[in-house]
């Protein structure tokens, strides 16, 4: 006999593609989305990312079949090669699930009832359709909470009732539009664990839009990230780190400074005041024409002074990250760095020199 609770964990994911989509909206001279080819393989938990304005709810209001493109196509695989163009399909008929940014839930109605509300539209019987809810929100670590008050719960909580509502359908597609944005900080980081392990246990594809890379990252997968509406670079939370693609990706995901540099051979020359060094280069096309060098915390170390191969510069800040400090350096030539301590390195106001690290540098076109 099947777990009903293992039943609604355990839905038939499907392919997501978009291909070659785009949208304009009248009076916008540049498209909201501009020509977009991207696939979500079954299973696949993948994040929209990028600054207000780049594309990302307008991506996933295509993929719901809330907007309808001017052009491309949208195509929902079974997982065995054969896809169907859902393009203007109706959203009802699409069975994908959706969580919202404010989670959308009934106040008048008990937990139970807003997870079996889209039972309910199908068509299930009500003691079926509350079992099923009761299953879900099991799933969800809210076990005990079915005749609760929705208005009851904390905002961590509702947020998992509006997963359990979203799952409780066994969608092909979960579509996720800012899951995170309206928690605590703490509890934010809690609810990245947890919102991962649910999804990865109910094997669903996932789409989800956050502004947040440190949300994209611990949840997602892989990463896509737009720019006024164009994808610049898809692949793991590591590639986007340490390859990226673009000048853009660089600046937008974790913290770095970019300075001109020079590819040497298999390594990058970084001039700053006068002094060179070089470190090995990380690259995934080759190296040509004028580039910048992605100098992140972990690459740089701070040194003695008066070591001849390091670029002088003043302790500018400090900020206490857990286990390390990371501190501001201003150079000699005016470029401010950020090069990752113990903690029991300079102060501020401080004389230093700043070395590389020796790891691999990322380098980006200029």
């Amino acid at each position: 006999m099947t777990d009903t609770r293992d039943a609604v964990l355990h839905s038939a994911p499907g392919a997501l593609v978009l291909e070659h989509v785009t949208r304009r909206y009248a009076g916008n001279p540049d498209p909201s989305v501009d020509d977009l080819s991207l696939t979500i393989a079954p299973g696949e938990l993948l994040a929209l990312v990028g600054a207000s304005g780049s594309g990302k709810t307008t991506t996933l209001r295509i993929a719901a079949g809330y907007e309808t493109p001017d052009s491309g196509r949208v195509l929902l695989g079974d997982g065995t090669g054969v896809s169907r163009d859902i393009t203007r399909e109706p959203p009802r008929r699409r069975g994908f699930g959706m969580v919202f940014q404010h989670y959308a839930l009934f106040p008048h109605m008990r937990v139970e009832e807003n997870v079996a509300f889209g039972l309910e539209a199908r068509g299930v019987r009500k003691r079926e359709r509350l079992a099923q809810a009761r299953a879900a929100l099991d799933a969800v670590g809210l076990a005990g909470k079915a005749e609760r008050p929705v208005q009851a719960l904390s905002g961590g909580e509702q947020q998992r009732v509006a997963l359990a509502r979203a799952l409780v359908i066994k969608p092909r597609v979960l579509l996720l539009d800012e899951p995170l944005s309206n928690l605590d900080p703490t509890l934010r980081q809690s609810m990245r664990d947890e919102l991962r392990t649910t999804l990865r246990q109910s094997g669903v594809t996932a789409l989800f839009v956050t502004h947040d890379q440190e949300d994209a990252f611990a949840v997602a997968d892989r990463v896509a990230m737009l720019e006024r509406g164009r994808l610049l670079q898809v692949g793991t939370p590591e590639t986007l780190y340490h390859a990226p693609a673009t000048r853009a990706v660089a600046e937008f995901v974790g913290r770095a400074t970019l300075v001109p540099a020079a590819c040497v051979g298999e390594s990058v020359r970084i001039t700053i005041g006068g002094v060179a060094l070089e470190a090995p280069a990380r690259r995934e096309k080759a190296c040509g024409g004028d580039v910048l060098a992605v100098l992140r915390p972990e690459s740089l170390v701070l040194v003695e002074d008066e070591r001849p191969a390091a670029w002088r510069g003043e302790v500018v800040g400090r900020r206490f990250a857990g286990g390390h400090v990371v501190y501001r350096v201003k150079l000699a030539s005016g470029v401010e760095v950020e090069v990752m301590g113990d903690g029991a390195g300079a102060r501020e106001g401080a004389r230093t020199g700043v070395g590389l690290a020796g790891i691999p540098v990322a380098v980006v076109p200029a």
